[in-house]
């Protein structure tokens, strides 16, 4: 939604086929250790893990689980970003020298199975998952074809947050639909005011209406691949975006000048804006005029909807191709992700907060970290009820193509010109059936749609 989620990865069940494979062509720079292929060596197995977080959001945690553990040894060496990591992890899996055996997602898993990328973990994780470590819907954003190819680590709560100051200035009720939200945004705009943000690069709000409507443009029936970009989920969301931009309710920030984007949203001039956990403190930290300003609410839902509904995009830590020691790596993702010992060693001092247990079923010990002092004033407490209504409603319907990386880029084209009002976004709709369709017959997949 108005800001993007920290990763793109959806769920799917995937069929690798030799069209779908990669040519890998990369220069390799700074990549760091590997985990070599020695596993016959005496002492502690050591699981490289490569990431581009700070360390001091992963390293105090790989501290806390070595001097735990004997048998194995988690060594964290950092990357330069999310392309660099790509681009290197590509480069040592066709060397097959230097592979690491834990990698910080950087894309869809199914796509990275394609390419070739990763290592098939899906006995080493199984045991875990029977014994309900893992809360569901944190799976399937770890597979590809029904089997492991990553360690869940799980999703970040979707909800909303709203400048409750300035709906209540203009005496507009808080929205508990996305029907409610439109007639928000036409009393607002009469004042100046843009209900949302929908930046033009940037398709996700549509992706996750989608979602939350019970849809996908993806799926599978044997070998067959079947697209359906005009489903009823899928025109149910259009009409909801086609609706916020018919009416010139949203307003259309990049998100590719960050402080600008924020200094917007502080402005005062733009009053709901879907979120995650994450994002919070960012928002916190970098707003000026409207700190305490805020309100947590629960997302908005579609007005037929059976039962609640946040959509959950889990994603997993990559188990790469050549990792020599996959057992060992998938134990140490587990154990620093889903056990308490873990999740409180990532506690941050300086922000006061843990990096979110995403993957298990009761977050709920952590919940009140997460929620920043001055961001919601005197509402702070309405927060952990929100935030644990989206955990507990957290639903992923979505599946992800085999060409979805290509599909993806189209697709941004063409929704940056359904916000600027030069296409209708079922016209979008039709001319992504086709392109999604023709590109998968291109390369040989079986498809049907």
């Amino acid at each position: 939604m108005p800001e993007p989620p920290r990763s793109s990865v959806m769920r799917t069940h995937f069929r690798v086929t030799a069209a779908t494979a990669v040519v890998l062509s990369v220069v390799l720079t700074g990549c760091g250790g590997g985990d070599g292929g020695d596993t016959a060596a005496k002492g502690p197995v050591t699981v490289t893990y490569w990431t581009w977080d700070e360390p001091k959001t992963v390293q105090p945690v790989a501290d806390k689980f070595n001097a735990t553990h004997d048998t194995i040894r988690v060594k964290v060496v950092k990357q330069a970003d999310n392309p660099g990591t790509a681009a290197n992890l590509r480069n040592v899996v066709a060397s097959g020298k230097g592979v690491p055996c834990l990698v910080k997602n950087f894309g869809q898993v199914p796509g990275l199975v394609g390419e070739g990328l990763l290592s098939d973990v899906g006995d080493e994780v199984e045991p875990y998952v029977r014994k309900g470590v893992f809360n569901e819907a944190s799976l399937l954003g770890a597979q590809a074809g029904g089997r492991y190819y990553s360690v869940p680590i799980g999703y970040q709560p979707s909800f909303m947050v709203i400048n409750r100051k300035i709906y209540d200035q203009y005496g507009i009720a808080v929205p508990r639909t996305w029907d409610d939200l439109i007639e928000a945004g036409k009393k607002l705009k009469k004042h100046g005011i843009h209900v949302m943000n929908l930046a033009g690069e940037d398709p996700s709000t549509l992706e996750n209406l989608v979602q939350q409507a019970g849809g996908s443009w993806f799926a599978t029936e044997g070998d067959t691949w079947k697209v359906d970009f005009l489903s009823p989920e899928s025109l149910k969301a259009a009409d909801v975006v086609q609706r916020l931009v018919d009416n010139g309710l949203v307003a259309n920030q990049t998100y590719m000048d960050r402080p600008a984007l924020i200094n917007y949203f502080d402005s005062g001039k733009m009053v709901s804006l879907p979120t995650q956990v994450w994002q919070l403190g960012n928002y916190e930290l970098n707003y000026k005029k409207s700190l305490g300003d805020w309100e947590p609410i629960d997302l908005p839902q579609f007005k037929d909807a059976p039962s609640f509904t946040a959509p959950a995009h889990g994603t997993g830590l990559l188990v790469p191709k050549g990792c020599a020691h996959p057992k060992e790596a998938v134990e140490a993702a587990v154990w620093m992700n889903t056990t308490k010992e873990g999740i409180d060693a990532s506690y941050q001092k300086d922000i006061k907060q843990y990096n979110w247990p995403g993957a298990i079923p009761d977050p709920s010990p952590w919940v009140d970290s997460a929620v920043p002092d001055k961001l919601f004033g005197d509402r702070k407490g309405e927060a952990r009820k929100v935030i644990l209504k989206a955990v507990e409603g957290a639903k992923d319907t979505w599946v992800v193509g085999p060409n979805y990386t290509g599909v993806f880029a189209e697709l941004q084209d063409q929704w940056a010109k359904v916000v600027t009002r030069k296409m209708t976004m079922r016209q979008a709709l039709a001319h992504m059936q086709k392109f999604t369709v023709d590109d998968l017959k291109s390369k040989n997949i079986n498809v049907e749609g």
